[in-house]
């Protein structure tokens, strides 16, 4: 629902949102005021020195405690009321909250007056007696302490500015000169509000120039993505679990006869897969090297610190072309382990790591006669500014060499060393036969993308394994082009190839949606989503205003909608024909670089799979990958060494795949779920 106002601001929580904490607090209430009327009834007498201020301490603290039980449960009550997107039965929440608060402060009074009077010495009463005050006191100040971290959690920095123009609908019509101005004041105070985070995330590297404006670059984004929604955290947590049953109820229905083509695929196109799979499980390796340690020791954990220990520092090459720290030689020892190559068939390796500046290594690879140039993926807080700050950029031939942000300046960046500095030349200079392969995974695989491109006109026998490329890179006459040259590797249901911010809208407004029409409180929401995501089960048929709508006007927004709205997004301008015509979306729509290998799991439970999984592999259309799909793999399925074991798994089973009579290709991909 839209955040709740109180104190005259708007707060990052929803007044449905007191049901869980609230329940859990009363619980712990309820727990604690028996403990007492127990204790009480037992002990009896204070007889002790001091013992009249104990029973004085605890009457005061029971009547405290009936006071806040009695507060919590009304909150808790209140708070249950009403749907994600119907607050008016919650109207009263705010008092009831105010009365809640106002009970702090007697409780932090008393917490002060136990703690003095456990530490007065003139108190003379039993061990069991001081020891249960303490107990008291301790965990009115964890209570305390609490509330206030949850209280820091949920401030909004830009509460006080929303609440200007969210409720006022004068302040909606954006074509007047004030409410102009003050939404400009809205912007620029929250792209400095996200500039803030953003540094104080990176606080542990040395910022430049680049960084400041990779810093600017990314707030504007995480600016214009968050700023023209009404949501809290646990609005898109619930709407992300409605989106995930709903997604798993579709994908368990039975296709339509017209969206399903029963053939058999011709030997030409299972020969090509079949080839390129075997391909892209070696190629895969380098790009999977490229982590350097940190990849090795997370597939080895209990044999790689020994290994590295004993073999690299004892070996360290005196040859190859090494730039950037590699401390005790661990990165590059990790790199012959993992490939299996020789120090000489190295010719250049960069561990140098800044941001648009991304290490890789240039190497002979014998068994298939090719010079492998592998692009490490992301790994640190450059690595990560330099995906965030990737703007969308409409690539074309004439134009990629120029420089760009993000994914293209760190291409251009290994473009410039393999040809300036002669890096390829000397490569071809050893091996003049051998063929160009460039490889990369994530980050990684994007570079390796763009750099392909940037040197296909020199090299145009050469081919680029990109594993788990970002989604949002070429547009689509570029990515056309790249089908005779480049291969991307997908696993199930991936995020990051399924990252872009035309994706990110659409993902927004089925969020907004969904959440906006769902008849159910959220606190049910949550809990059936917690219930479902590890126990498994049936999806849940959660009823909304949307059951039994037409066709047409499940085009056009709801209320509940357009009340989570703070303007019009690009994905909701896109709905309406007129905004279609007269103004082009914010994000132009971009796509995964050349053909598509898609593997997906065979194992038909998602929680309850044994350990030996299955995979098919096919080629897959860029249209596949329009929509982020919600699943608890969409990370893992990300993850190198994941990518690696599927790969490997198919190159050694292909032949079972051939002898499968036909396959069964969706002509017609959902573009939601």
């Amino acid at each position: 629902m839209p955040g709740l106002v109180v104190f005259g601001r708007r707060w990052a929580i929803g007044s449905d949102d007191f049901v869980l904490p609230g329940a859990f607090e009363l619980f712990v209430r309820l727990v604690w005021i028996g403990i007492l009327v127990l204790y009480a009834v037992r002990k009896g007498q204070f007889n002790c020195p001091g013992g009249g201020l104990l029973h004085s301490y605890l009457l005061g603290l029971l009547i405290l405690l009936a006071s806040i039980i009695c507060a919590l449960s009304a909150l808790v009550y209140i708070s249950m009321q009403g749907t994600i997107s119907n607050p008016g039965p919650r109207k009263s929440l705010p008092k009831i909250l105010y009365t809640r608060l106002l009970l702090y402060f007697p409780e932090f009074i008393w917490a002060v007056v136990g703690a003095v009077w456990v530490s007065d010495n003139s108190v003379q009463c039993e061990k069991t007696v001081i020891n249960g005050i303490i107990v008291t006191v301790i965990a009115s100040w964890i209570i305390i302490i609490f509330t206030v971290i949850g209280v820091v959690i949920v401030f909004d920095p830009l509460g006080g500015k929303k609440t200007f123009y969210l409720p006022d609908g004068v302040s909606r019509n954006l074509e007047s000169s004030q409410s102009g101005q003050l939404l400009y004041n809205v912007k620029s105070s929250a792209t400095r509000v996200w500039e803030k985070r953003i540094r104080l995330l990176c606080c542990c590297i040395v910022q430049d120039d680049d960084h400041r404006v990779a810093f600017t670059s990314i707030a504007e984004l995480f600016r214009n993505y968050f700023s023209d929604t009404d949501l809290v955290p646990s609005d898109i947590a619930a709407g992300l679990i409605l989106l995930h049953q709903e997604q798993d109820k579709m994908e368990n229905c039975p296709k339509e006869p017209e969206e399903v083509l029963c053939h058999s695929p011709s030997s030409l196109v299972t020969d090509d897969l079949d080839v390129e799979l075997e391909n892209a499980a070696h190629y895969m390796l380098f790009a999977a090297a490229a982590y350097g340690w940190p990849y090795y020791v997370y597939t080895n954990p209990y044999t790689a610190l020994c290994k590295l220990n004993g073999d690299c520092c004892r070996n360290r090459p005196t040859d190859s072309d090494i730039t950037g720290s590699d401390r005790h030689n661990f990165h590059f020892g990790s790199i012959l382990k993992i490939t299996g190559l020789q120090y000489r068939d190295f010719i250049h390796i960069s561990f140098h790591n800044k941001i648009y500046e991304i290490p890789f290594f240039v190497a002979l690879d014998h068994k298939k006669e090719a010079i492998v140039v592998a692009v490490r993926g992301t790994l640190s807080f450059e690595d990560i500014l330099t995906d965030l700050s990737a703007d969308c950029e409409d690539l074309t031939l004439e134009d990629v060499l120029e420089n760009g942000f993000g994914i293209t300046q760190a291409a251009n960046y290994i473009y410039r060393k393999l040809i300036n500095d002669g890096i390829l030349n000397q490569a071809f200079t050893i091996a003049p036969e051998y063929k160009l392969v460039i490889v990369g995974h994530s980050l990684g695989g994007g570079t390796a993308s763009i750099l392909a491109i940037m040197l296909r006109n020199s090299f145009p026998t050469l081919r680029c394994y990109a594993f788990s490329p970002p989604g949002g890179l070429l547009s689509k006459s570029l990515a056309d082009y790249t089908k005779h040259f480049i291969v991307s590797v997908i696993v199930g249901k991936d995020l990051v190839a399924r990252l872009s911010m035309p994706n990110m809208e659409d993902l927004k407004r089925r969020i907004v949606r969904i959440v906006a029409n769902c008849n159910r409180p959220k606190y049910q929401i949550l809990l059936r989503g917690c219930w479902y995501e590890v126990f498994g089960g049936d999806p849940d048929d959660f009823p909304t205003e949307l059951d039994g709508r037409s066709q047409d006007a499940l085009r056009q927004p709801l209320l509940a909608e357009e009340s989570l709205m703070v303007h019009r997004s690009p994905s909701y301008n896109a709905l309406e024909e007129e905004s279609h015509l007269n103004s082009p979306p914010q994000y132009p729509h971009l796509y995964l670089p050349g053909k598509i290998i898609h593997i997906v799991e065979e194992c038909s439970s998602r929680r309850l799979c044994s350990s030996d999984i299955k995979y098919t592999a096919r080629w897959s259309n860029e249209t596949v990958f329009s929509s982020i799909l919600i699943s608890p793999k969409m990370i893992t399925d990300h993850m190198p060494d994941v990518v690696l074991k599927a790969l490997n798994s198919l190159s050694q089973e292909h032949g079972s795949c051939l002898s499968c009579p036909g396959i069964m290709l969706v002509t017609r991909p959902s573009s939601s779920y």
